[in-house]
């Protein structure tokens, strides 16, 4: 998601992280053990007189599947669970909206968890823009490139 957000018009910057669990200080190694109740998140902060908060739901809910639970693609676990994490109670309400209007979009029910943020933790400094330092990667190249071609080629993000 930090690659797709990161060519999108407005987006001034997006961040890996973690959020939603339990543990204080998560670590990648703590979070794939499955015990600290986090999610892999980005944070992204976007200039609203280019791009509104709206518009970052529907690129979310166009940029992975969000019917299924615990999982994104081939990677599984809880920390991969289809999540958004709001700031305040306009943002509560048009997650709710935008989570509404992507379910016509599919055939499955949207897992989506909508829930207020407690707290982000940035991702360690090797996760940061990772697809772009490793674009050759086994996962950046089959999963992530895919990813960013299709919605380059829709339209939704920049070249």
């Amino acid at each position: 998601m930090e690659a797709v957000f990161q060519r999108v018009p407005g987006v001034l910057r997006s961040v890996s992280g973690y959020s939603g669990g339990k543990t204080e200080n998560p670590t990648y190694e703590a979070i794939c053990s499955h015990g600290t109740g986090h999610a892999e998140v980005i944070q992204v902060e976007f200039d609203p007189a280019v791009i509104s908060y709206e518009k970052v739901l529907e690129i979310f809910f166009e940029s992975h599947d969000p019917t299924t639970l615990n999982r994104q693609g081939a990677d599984e676990g809880d920390q991969y669970r289809s999540v958004i994490f709001y700031h305040n109670e306009d943002q509560h309400k048009a997650a709710g909206r935008a989570n509404l209007a992507a379910q016509a979009h599919h055939d499955d029910p949207i897992v989506t968890e909508i829930v207020p943020l407690t707290k982000f933790w940035r991702a360690e400094d090797y996760h940061q823009n990772y697809f772009n330092q490793h674009p050759n990667q086994g996962y950046c190249a089959f999963v992530i490139k895919p990813k960013v071609h299709k919605l380059q080629s829709k339209g939704i993000i920049k070249e």
